[in-house]
This record gives structure tokens, sequence and C-alpha cells, in this order.
């Protein structure tokens, strides 16, 4: 898939006197949740430091410069950005520092906020001023009006104010707390490394690379402390009183194979939803390829499944990144070809199934078929390990809008004709689901079904919030 973008990683740890260079290499196993920014927030245990740039992890904190020794301290949670709302500055990167009657609070969010304008909104008329145009501002607003500071848990009571998706990590001079919404649409897990300092992170490949355990998820509406007397938690949300809506594009496609995300291995579910391909769309070929790297798993389930042979038909650039991060469709596509090299000997003369994870705009699909033809494939076949996409995300997913989605602008008897392969198939919603092990009812299939299991009064993209600042500008040169 190189249409859509990912929402961001967050890393956090705490008690560890290798604290951010850990979180540096935490940062680095999730990369490819963002691509677009990377920062560190520390603490001595009294005063907050943080730096953020633009870039990759390893551009951000590049060697001799001395960022990460001056940052050296005891906690520190870190962030990879790839925007979903607000677009791709300097101003918008994250952590998000910020100072108020209670001291300092460096945020870093993943998901999206579906309210952020609505609060915005009334925050702005009560005189308060925004630095950046990304929904985690909003939350540090919340969190200084005095009204919220006076309840008995200030944090708890901020974040049954946000309505959308949110993992977030809250860096405090003493302590650091994490948080997931209710609804537990994006992943967060705790680990504990081998010296028993305990960590969080979007995915527990960030545990791996740092050598930590994996503990357990934390639960959709519970809020974690990491402080000197260990971890504690508590729940803003009466526990079991709100059925999970996780996020299955991880597993489809957002996620690392090694990572474990909501209670199962990322590998052996994408491995599941390409045997299920195979048995609900079988054809005769002669090999089975993938499209690197989220491709992969599918299409060696598809051919457990099918008995045919799986191969290698493209090769990767590991140094263009996923190419979902690029804000135009002209860099896309030029990252694509950058990216996908075809294996000639692979594929010439035979008749080729293609497992992708997903077609969204469809634009550099058919780039991909056509490189296949030009190559030598005597058949294309093209088999997709979801449905078809057919509605936008508004939980952290920056999916186009409805209108640029190939699945609404073909009717699929024609999608192969539009493609230019012999023939496309995709796995069903109910092929999906039985891949995966929890109930139906606890993920979110918004993007195939169009139900939405937290409603959408006002349909915002990631520049929402910068259009408002440029309405009430227009408004006030009237």
């Amino acid at each position: 898939m190189t249409q859509i973008k990912e929402e961001c990683g967050i890393f956090g740890i705490f008690g560890d006197p290798e604290a951010v260079q850990k979180t540096y290499f935490g940062l680095h196993s999730l990369q490819h949740r963002g691509q677009e920014s990377a920062g560190i927030a520390s603490s001595n245990g009294e005063f907050i430091h943080c730096y953020t740039g633009m870039g990759h992890v390893s551009r951000v904190f590049r060697s001799g410069r001395g960022i990460l020794e001056r940052l050296n301290n005891p906690m520190a949670i870190g962030h990879v950005r790839y925007s979903t709302t607000g677009s791709t500055t300097p101003m918008n990167s994250q952590p998000f520092l910020s100072e108020y009657s209670r001291g300092q609070v460096a945020v870093a969010h993943n998901g999206n906020l579906i309210n952020a304008s609505l609060l915005r909104d009334e925050y702005e008329a009560y005189g308060h001023i925004f630095k950046s145009s990304n929904d985690t501002e909003i939350i540090v607003h919340l969190m200084a009006k005095p009204s919220h500071i006076t309840k008995p848990d200030p944090l708890g009571h901020v974040l049954n104010h946000l309505q959308g998706s949110y993992s977030l990590l809250f860096l405090f001079p003493d302590r650091i707390e994490a948080a997931r919404d209710p609804y537990g649409i994006r992943p967060l897990c705790l680990g504990k490394t081998k010296n028993g300092a305990y960590c969080v992170a979007s995915e527990t490949c960030a545990f791996d690379a740092i050598e930590a355990d994996y503990i357990r998820e934390i639960e959709p509406g519970e809020i974690v402390t990491l402080d000197a007397e260990g971890i504690h938690s508590r729940f803003f949300v009466t526990p079991g009183t709100v059925t999970p809506a996780h996020c299955i594009f991880e597993h489809v496609y957002f996620a690392k194979q090694s990572s474990i995300v909501f209670g199962e291995n990322v590998h052996e579910v994408r491995k599941r939803c390409g045997r299920r391909l195979a048995q609900e769309h079988p054809v005769a070929a002669d090999v089975v390829i993938p499209v690197p790297d989220s491709g992969t798993s599918a299409a060696i389930g598809y051919s457990l499944e099918s008995g045919i042979p799986f191969d290698m038909g493209f090769v990767r650039s590991h140094y263009v990144g996923r190419t979902f991060i690029s804000p135009s469709q002209a860099l896309r596509d030029l990252e694509v070809k950058l990216k996908l090299t075809v294996v000639k000997e692979a594929v010439r003369g035979k008749r080729v199934i293609v497992i992708d994870d997903s077609v969204v705009r469809g634009t550099t699909t058919k780039g991909k078929i056509r490189s296949l033809r030009q190559a030598g494939a005597k058949e294309i076949h093209l088999r997709v390990a979801c449905p078809p996409v057919r509605f936008p995300c508004f939980y952290g997913v920056d999916f186009p809008t409805r209108e640029e989605l190939l699945a609404n602008q073909v009717p699929l008897s024609e999608i192969s004709r539009a493609l230019e392969a012999d023939s496309v198939e995709y796995l069903s919603l109910e092929g999906l689901l039985s891949s995966v092990s929890l109930p139906a009812d606890h993920y979110c299939t918004a993007c195939w079904s169009g139900q939405y299991r937290i409603p959408v009064s006002t349909q915002v993209n990631k520049f929402s919030l910068e259009r408002h600042q440029m309405q009430l500008f227009d408004e006030t040169e009237l």
C-alpha cells in the first residue's frame, strides 16, 4: 500500500540511566509508523528538556551533534510522527512541551481527536492561544483549565473530554503517565527492561530493540503511571462498559510483523489472511509473489494454502522508506519506482499471483502491475489481503476522501481492467475477521463497512485546524 498514512509511534521509559539512548533505539524500531519528524523529551526529576526535528530518527539525532548526550536523563518519552492532524512542519513535531500552573509537561500522541475543532473553537473563544495546528496541543489546554485542575483525577477528567483515538504518553518532571482511549483503537503496551525499568511503546518490536520483556497491553480506558514507586494503574472509564474497537488495519498493514498487537503476533495473523484469501479466491498460477514488506506474510500464507511456490518478485529498497509518508501523489509514484524493483527472472513467462495488503487509490498498484508486464509476466492476478476500502478513517489513518477511493470510483467487476490485471479479488470482511482471535465486534471495520463506532458529526481531514485558522484570518480581514 502506498496511498495511505498511518498515525505515529510513541515510546517511554522510566528509571533507567540509559533512558534516552533506549528511547532512541525504541523510536528506530517504530520508524515504520512515522517518518515526518521525531523527538525525545527527558527529565532529571526537576526539569524537562526536549528536542524535535524533521525527518527520520537517525537524521534528527545524528551522531556528532551531542543531542542525546545533552538530553541524558533517567526518564524519557519519544515520538515519530506522521501527520493526521496538522501539516508537516517543525511546530507540529512531538513530544509537545508546554508549561502550565502545575509545571512542565511533554505529550506524545498516537491517534486522532475527532472533536479537536470543537474544543479549539471553545478555548480560542476564551482567549487561549495555540502555537501549532495539531490536535495534541488541545490536550494541554484542557489540562490547564482551572476547573479541571481541581478534580480528584485531573488527567482522567481531561481524557473524558476527548473523542476519537488516542494512545498518549505524558512526561511530567517526576513521572510518566500512559493512557489509552476507551475503545483501544490504537495499540499501546507495557514492558520491563533487564535492569527493572518499566517502558511503554506503540508496538512490542520496540521492546525487542532494547531487550525488554513484554508484560501486557495497556487496557482501553486505562492510565498507567510510571514513577519512583514502580507502576500504578487506574481507569478513567468503568472497565467493561465499552466494547473495544481495535483498528484491524494494524494487523493488515501498519504494525511490524514481529510485533504483538491486540494480543497476537502480526505475522501469524497476516499468514492466516493469506490462507483464507487462497480459499476464497484460488487461481491457476506458477508463482506467488508479495508486494513487500506488508504483503509478504499474507503471500506466504497464500502459497502454503494453495501449494503454489512462493518467490520474491519485487526487491525493496530500504533507503526509500514507506511511501505513504510522502505528501503528494507525484512523489508517492516516484518513490514506488525507486522502492520496488522487479526480479525479472522470477516472473518472466509465468502466471503470477501478486499479494498486496490493500488497494486504496490504485494508481501505484497499476504501476506495479505494468512493471510486471514489462518484465515478461504471462498473467497477473492480484489478490488483496483485506476487503475493498470504501470509506475514510477519522481515527488516525489518513485515507483519501471517499471520492478518491478506487472501490468507490469503479465497480468491483471492472477493477481488474482499471488496474490492467488479468483478475483482482479481495479478502472478504468475514474472512479477515476470521483471521484474528478476538470477537468480531472488538474491531473497527469502518473503512470497509462504513460503520463508525464513534459517531463523526463533522467530517474533518488533517488540515481542518489550519483551514479553521485561515477562515478566522479571512473574517478578520473583512
